[in-house]
């Protein structure tokens, strides 16, 4: 390896948004992150839902009255 073109590896710490804190070791000497191991839903096993914006009542309030204004085959074969 050439001498002084190689950044100085250091001890390094990673700050999760949940307040975990990973000491390894990076070029960089301290990351911040969203989301670690300890607070990701794949890892924990439980879910966080966030409903980004209101996406769900938007969606509601586009297709939930033709949902409702729709008649199911089965209330028009009781009615004949």
């Amino acid at each position: 390896m050439k001498a002084g073109i190689h950044p100085e590896y250091q001890a390094a710490r990673i700050v999760c948004a949940c307040g975990n804190i990973i000491e390894t070791r990076s070029t960089v000497p301290e990351i911040h992150v969203e989301i670690c191991s300890s607070c990701h839903p794949f890892f924990t096993g439980r879910q966080k839902l966030v409903d980004t914006a209101g996406r769900v009542e938007k969606f509601r309030a586009k297709y939930g009255k033709r949902a409702e204004e729709v008649e199911s085959p089965e209330e028009s074969a009781v009615e004949a």
